[in-house]
């Protein structure tokens, strides 16, 4: 589908002109190579229409910046902006947007913030132009009912990007297909959020989708009814998306008809099961198909750990403040926030940068007797090392984790992998990136929602709505998981030389979780339940650019249920903590998070320029 689309706009972005015409003959000719509305008055017109807004979900483009600016996967926005991650590489690289978004020192020039903005009007002019076309087809080719369903997509993905646009700067334009340059109303003000307008386009699609569909990677009921839901949670509607997401939980099918179901947690990263039973929307990509690496997941391009069978780059690596979220106690997670200061039994998990072991045997920072670094005995949950790579751990089939020998630059210990693919699937599931980046475009699908998601969001609604019991028993799902099925987690190489040979049955490491005893929830009240709720997520879905969206939501700046200035104390506390831990940060050095300001990106200045009915966010 994405290579089709790749060769359908190189045809369309061509505008041939023969210098020799005079300027009369110039302005008087149509534009060989250019696709007009008329010429694509047809079903294969329409379908192509289609095909090229689906395409830009991924955040992909040639025409403007680079991708790992604008991806789908958030890993700027929603991880390196939170506690999630550090931008990685070292200091200098991508700066100064990169580390400005890290540290929260950006203002309305920053490019990344730029071309999020560019890419996601452009994206939805995408979808008008499917609505737009429909009355114009005159020609017999599509039906009433085939019109009405590309509508009700190209309202799916209209929804999306204009979420993605919400969720960045919340105060975003809502742009439907009445705007243009012809009716000269394309100045569109940003008065306020515009959650309602992104439901009510969920809303129809759902309306009108079917359950199935010919080709997997395009939206369906369950998709439309999902996000729907998740838009309902950014506007604190918990009684409008708790129905919704059970429906999808009780009754959904991906557009293959594949029944929901959890599976193996390390399948949703894995290309090799795209599109499996937990996908209730992934975004498609692929590599090797003709398109230079146009088609891979362009957000990741430079999350690769350095020198390794990628060259570059070092970037989106996993923060101290992540790693340890995953101990455990009694096979649980330590819970506990006292304005944002992690609960004092969190301490730091032994890592390779500069902890060694004394002769004593005991895990010593900057110090010990020299000997080489060996993963610790801690209790984890077996989640963490499918969302970090630590040093002495399996990594995939790659080898033993390095560490801080894989990093780049600001060195730390921890390094990417839920976007890494098997060395042994390399062949068919990487691609080069340009001329430079060696396998670093990539045909892991990115997973806009997983059933764990619909579950974790349950959970949040019914938290929310004094239905703790219930809340427990949907984050006891997702734990259970896990905890009755061993097989999950990550296992030791029969060979640590010679990857390849496959796995033992030998844990990798300490792995202890279990699900939450009964009434749980219920007995230590609401604030712990809903901390509990939290936390699951943070575990749940480290690594894929949603943490800063969380943190946002949860916060009462935007009518979250959290105590005030909730999103800055976990943010502050995490600059705090991981200075200490690491020593230094020279890119979260001296810096913190303004509450009340840094909860949203600025609207980017060239647009305020060129658009005097826009505002600007708080603060900028």
């Amino acid at each position: 589908m994405k290579s089709s689309y790749f060769k359908f706009i190189a045809l369309g972005s061509l505008v041939i002109l023969t210098l020799t015409y005079s300027c009369k003959k110039l302005l008087n000719k149509e534009p060989v190579g250019s696709l007009s509305a008329a010429v694509l008055a047809n079903k294969a017109g329409l379908d192509g229409l289609l095909i090229g807004a689906y395409h830009m979900l991924s955040g992909h483009t040639t025409t403007y910046g680079t991708g790992w600016e604008s991806g789908i996967d958030n890993w700027t926005y929603g991880g390196i902006a939170s506690d999630d991650a550090y931008k990685g590489s070292n200091t200098t690289d991508q700066a100064p947007n990169a580390p400005e978004i890290e540290n929260h020192s950006l203002d309305a020039s920053n490019e990344y913030v730029q071309e999020k903005w560019t890419i996601g009007y452009n994206s939805i002019q995408r979808a008008n132009d499917v609505i737009r076309e429909i009355p114009l087809i005159k020609d017999g080719s599509v039906s009433a009912a085939y019109g009405a369903e590309a509508i009700a997509e190209a309202r799916f993905l209209r929804g999306v990007f204009h979420m993605e646009l919400a969720k960045v700067f919340r105060n975003a334009p809502y742009v439907d297909e009445t705007v243009t340059y012809a009716a000269g109303n394309y100045n569109v003000a940003n008065p306020g959020p515009i959650w309602s307008n992104i439901e009510a386009d969920f809303t129809a699609a759902m309306n009108a989708l079917p359950t199935t569909q010919p080709n997997i990677g395009r939206a369906n009921k369950y998709a439309a009814e999902a996000m729907l839901a998740y838009a309902y949670m950014f506007d604190h509607n918990y009684t409008a998306a708790l129905p919704l997401l059970s429906d999808v939980i009780a009754t959904g099918v991906n557009s293959g008809g594949t029944r929901f179901a959890l599976g193996p947690y390390e399948n949703n990263f894995n290309a090799a099961f795209n599109n499996g039973p937990e996908a209730v929307f992934q975004v498609q990509m692929s590599v090797n198909d003709g398109s230079g690496g146009q088609n891979g997941n362009p957000g990741e391009e430079l999350n690769f750990a350095a020198g390794t069978y990628t060259n570059c780059c070092g970037f989106y690596q996993p923060s101290i403040t992540l790693g340890n979220a995953f101990q455990t106690v009694g096979g649980l997670p330590i819970l506990g926030y006292t304005g944002g200061i992690p609960n004092s039994n969190l301490v730091n998990i032994p890592n390779d940068h500069n902890y060694k072991l004394n002769a004593a045997g005991a895990y010593t920072l900057n110090g010990g007797n020299g000997a080489a670094f060996t993963p610790p005995n801690t209790a984890l949950d077996p989640r963490i090392d499918w969302t970090v790579g630590r040093a002495g751990i399996p990594y995939l089939d790659w080898g033993l984790c390095g560490g801080e020998a894989w990093s780049r630059g600001d060195v730390t210990p921890y390094n990417p992998i839920k976007n890494v693919f098997w060395h042994s699937a390399q062949a068919t599931t990487a691609d080069n990136g340009g001329t430079w980046a060696t396998n670093q475009d990539v045909s892991n699908n990115y997973n806009l929602v997983r059933l764990a998601d619909v579950y974790l969001w349950r959970a949040e609604c019914e938290v929310n709505t004094a239905a703790l019991d219930a809340a427990e028993a949907d984050v006891n799902v997702i734990r259970n998981r896990m905890a009755l099925n061993p097989s999950y987690w990550v296992k030791t190489y029969v060979n640590n030389a010679n990857p390849s040979a496959g796995f033992t049955n030998t844990n990798a490491a300490n792995y202890v979780i279990n699900p939450y005893p009964p009434g749980y929830f219920t007995a230590q009240g609401a604030a712990v339940a809903r901390n509990a709720v939290e936390v699951e997520r943070q575990l749940e879905t480290g690594m894929e650019g949603r943490r800063f969206f969380d943190l946002q939501r949860y916060d009462p700046i935007f009518g979250g249920p959290e105590a005030a200035g909730f999103m800055a104390g976990i943010e502050n506390a995490h600059i705090t903590q991981d200075i200490i831990w690491l020593g230094t940060n020279p890119v979260l050095q001296g810096h913190t998070f303004t509450a009340g300001k840094n909860e949203l990106y600025p609207i980017p200045q060239n647009e305020i320029s060129i658009n005097a009915k826009l505002k600007q966010n708080p603060g900028y």
